[in-house]
């Protein structure tokens, strides 16, 4: 597919008038990261995510037909029952970007209501299950347009959108394991959208488990988008891209023949190279907390006294995501009652497992 493919044309329906749509769209944790990308959102390497199951945004999307044609976006937005001005420039860029693919945003008034079931802005990816909620809602008026289109090139289009959003969005419209970026060993994938992890994995990584640990549900000191930038002249970057890409073709044959002791080797070592770049970038900065270290610590000697495969991930924050198979479940969350949840804000932290993407919640 290309870029032309997901242009809108000739839509069969124009009587389109007043309605809503509705979208619970996950979050998701990538395994093998992506650090860096080009315009309009195209990463320099391939990743790799598990989409999760109780982390999700809720997106309504209310259109009202405009009673005088105009070009001009109209936009109101509503977070958490709360009318939300911050928002709106972010998704102003949005329907920038995606105007072309979906030319009809412009012929409705529009009010968005969102809401996540976990903190925002605080290491969740809550832009990628927002800003895929909102693309399933764009797709559902699509369908809307023109009936005909099929489920497979309603969700590839879908992620397509997503993407021009939020990056990671492209990774939160199916699961349990999606790809996002062209790589020459995993047959489909794209820079433009997500796929399903398109070969059988084994079942040591069916129902993983996700505990995410708030160790700060504060915003992110330096944003996602700030970080990404820094990757254009940062003095490792040509190296973390090879790295990635081959931490890409490691994973995928850890999932098809199940070896945890790699996969927990893998994972970790993706989490702090992230990181270890935004360290590294100029100007320099640190996400991770004194609380995520002695976490990060609490882990490596739990497993070191045990048999157990836990391990944990970091996306760009403080929080830490423990990792572990489902049949360590009752033994790891002792272990994260008794141990770990003294280093979360408020004690809190977020049970979870692996996911199967969006629904529509009409």
């Amino acid at each position: 597919m290309t870029e032309e493919d997901f242009i809108l044309k000739n839509p069969k329906n124009t009587n389109l008038e007043k309605g809503s749509f509705t979208w619970q769209s996950p979050s998701n944790i990538a395994l093998v990261k992506y650090w860096g990308k080009s315009d309009p959102q195209i990463p320099r390497n391939a990743s790799i995510s598990f989409t999760l199951n109780n982390c999700h945004t809720i997106t309504t999307l209310e259109y009202l037909k405009k009673r005088t044609p105009s070009s001009e976006y109209s936009i109101q937005v509503i977070f958490e029952g709360k009318a939300n001005e911050d928002f709106k420039p972010k998704i102003i860029h949005f329907f920038k970007r995606v105007e072309k693919y979906i030319p009809f945003i412009t012929e409705f008034d529009f009010v968005i209501k969102t809401e996540n079931s976990f903190p925002h802005s605080s290491g969740i990816a809550s832009s990628a299950s927002g800003m895929s909620a909102l693309a399933l809602c764009f797709m559902h008026m699509e369908k809307e347009l023109n009936p005909q289109i099929s489920d497979h090139y309603f969700k590839q289009k879908a992620s397509f959108l997503a993407r021009l959003g939020s990056g990671s969005a492209a990774r939160s419209v199916e699961g349990p394991l999606v790809v996002w970026g062209e790589h020459n060993k995993i047959s489909e994938s794209s820079n433009l959208y997500g796929i399903k992890f398109p070969y059988k994995v084994h079942k040591n990584f069916t129902n993983y488990q996700d505990a995410i640990l708030l160790v700060d549900k504060g915003e992110k000191q330096v944003s996602s988008t700030v970080g990404h930038q820094l990757m254009i002249d940062h003095p490792f970057a040509k190296q973390r891209f090879i790295q990635a890409n081959e931490n890409i073709n490691k994973l995928s044959n850890i999932l098809q023949n199940g070896d945890l002791n790699a996969f927990v080797n893998l994972v970790e070592s993706e989490a702090l190279t992230l990181h270890a770049m935004m360290m590294t970038s100029n100007p320099y900065f640190i996400l991770i907390k004194p609380n995520t270290l002695k976490i990060i610590e609490k882990i490596w000697e739990y497993r070191k006294n045990t048999v157990s495969n836990i391990c944990f991930t970091l996306d760009a924050g403080a929080n830490v995501h423990v990792l572990f198979p489902e049949k360590e479940k009752e033994k790891v969350n002792a272990f994260i009652t008794n141990n770990l949840i003294a280093f979360c804000q408020n004690n809190q932290y977020i049970c979870d497992d692996v996911g199967f993407g969006a629904m529509n919640l009409e």
